[in-house]
């Protein structure tokens, strides 16, 4: 097993990863103690031994809590067009490299998109591709341990190193299966997502709208919006989980009793102690102030408009949608949610579901059956789409 702790040794492996069609990656890293994730470990591998260039399907574990080690080596790997960059379930792995050093790795292939496309289910794990597409078992004894933690045991290397090693297999599986299929674009459509700066990006102005509220009374959200707005700033601030400073029913109490001296605090039930004083109490008063002084007050989400037949329409789009991720063999919640179903029958088009390789496979029939075009049919133990005529 081999670890990199040098910038030389990093630059040496990812020279021989540029002369690779692809590399498989995977990070571990820990977040309970902080608002980042701490980027723990990294485990590459080339393609296995007896590809043309596959350098004996060398995988590695790279160290990046090493003394002096530089990723600036990955990152250039990361910006190298010729070689796709392989990961499973990559946000988590793709946010670290993101705050890190504002760098994607492109082109990437995100295996368990990739696997939802091929029709292995919904969010499927890499144990279960390991297990159906590699034919191996993989011990997850390891999984909950310390990364940060050196040395690594040699359990925790062989776990580690298992994450990218088995990925290969898996990988030319499902790069061939997309190619058969033509759906090599669809998996591009989702993969944008993933390297799109914003969807890492956490604004502290905009973190109120994360918080469930059952009050939509314009006053009580725009202190939501202030306490929301400060403990972001702080946590970021200070990488600390924003549950650190005060958890969500904390703020929730906090905008419910609007407490102005830090006596008021004081007689709070959910606030952490920590927050009952110094910069946090400090913080808390000052958003509640400004939110009981804010003229620009947020409005609460506008609940959908209802009509007649929109609960039956929903209803029917459901059993669509059934039938053609189906037909497709892709898992129906990658083509849209339910929520995207109650809002086409309320009238919404500006969907996901509506454009790009979900119009072809789901959303013009969908639109189609709204405007009373079509209609379905029960045949045996099959639904079909049936025109209707005008």
């Amino acid at each position: 097993m081999r670890t990199i702790a040098t910038t030389a040794e990093l630059a040496e492996f990812c020279d021989l990863a540029k002369a690779q069609p692809y590399v498989t990656l995977d990070t571990e890293f820990l977040r309970e103690r902080t608002y980042y994730s701490k980027l723990c470990l990294i485990q590459a591998a080339l393609p296995p031994a007896g590809s043309a260039k596959a350098a004996g399907g060398l995988a590695v574990l790279i160290d990046p809590l090493a003394e002096g080690l530089s990723l600036e080596p990955l990152y250039d790997l990361f910006r190298h067009k010729a070689t796709v960059k392989v990961f499973h379930a990559a946000r988590q792995d793709l946010e670290i490299f993101f705050h890190d050093a504002g760098v994607f790795p492109d082109p990437l292939f995100d295996t368990q998109i990739a696997a939802m496309v091929c029709g292995f289910g919904e969010q499927v794990g890499y144990e279960t591709l390991v297990r159906k597409i590699a034919r191996q078992p993989l011990d997850k004894s390891s999984r909950f341990t310390d990364w940060s933690h050196r040395p690594l045991s040699d359990a925790q290397a062989a776990y580690a190193l298992a994450d990218v090693t088995h990925l290969r297999a898996i990988y030319e599986f499902l790069s061939a299966q997309l190619d058969k299929t033509g759906r090599a674009p669809w998996l591009e459509e989702e993969v944008a997502v993933l390297l799109n700066p914003e969807t890492y990006i956490t604004r502290p102005d905009e973190a109120w709208t994360r918080v469930r509220t059952r009050s939509g009374s314009p006053r009580f959200l725009a202190v939501v919006r202030e306490l929301a707005r400060f403990r972001e700033s702080f946590a970021q601030e200070r990488d600390i989980p924003r549950a650190r400073v005060f958890k969500d029913d904390a703020l929730i109490e906090l905008a419910s009793t609007k407490p102005l001296t830090e006596a008021d605090l004081g007689k709070s039930r959910l606030l952490l102690r920590d927050a009952r004083r110094g910069e946090i109490a400090s913080g808390i008063l000052t958003a509640v102030k400004a939110g009981l002084e804010a003229r620009d007050l947020p409005k609460p989400a506008p609940e959908e408009p209802g009509r007649p037949g929109n609960a039956a329409l929903a209803d029917l789009l459901r059993v669509l949608l059934k039938a053609k991720s189906d037909a497709a063999g892709v898992a129906p919640r990658l083509i849209a949610s339910a929520a995207d179903l109650d809002a086409i029958a309320s009238g919404a088009r500006d969907l996901p579901a509506l454009s790009g390789w979900r119009a072809e496979v789901f959303g013009e029939d969908a639109l189609r059956l709204a405007a009373g075009e079509i209609a379905l049919s029960a045949q045996g133990g099959a639904v079909k789409v049936v025109p209707v005529p005008r």
